[in-house]
């Protein structure tokens, strides 16, 4: 089911505004939409504040690698926060 994005309060613009943010991007989650996700990049991070476990997923997909080994980098797994290390988590195309 997903959230009404029009929200039914009287008063402040500034509220309804966010309300709607929030639902619309609740929805996007719902539907695992990449919008949806505030932690989406184009690449893996080298900067910032990360802890071990932390998710990143991969905003700019694309198949890489040689046939008959091509795959899909799905985004980036924080194996350590000191040094921040990253590893890839792929899935195989079967191309």
């Amino acid at each position: 089911m997903k959230l009404n994005i029009t929200p039914l309060v009287p008063g402040d613009p500034a509220l309804i505004r966010e309300l709607k943010n929030h639902a619309q991007q609740v929805n996007a989650v719902s539907e695992g939409r990449i919008v949806g996700a505030y932690n989406a990049l184009p690449s893996v991070p080298t900067a910032g504040q990360f802890n071990k476990g932390d998710f990143v997923r991969n905003s700019a997909p694309a198949e890489l690698g040689t046939t008959p080994n091509k795959y899909v980098v799905y985004g980036w797994m924080c194996i350590d926060d000191s040094p921040l290390t990253f590893v890839q988590c792929r899935f195989l195309t079967g191309n």
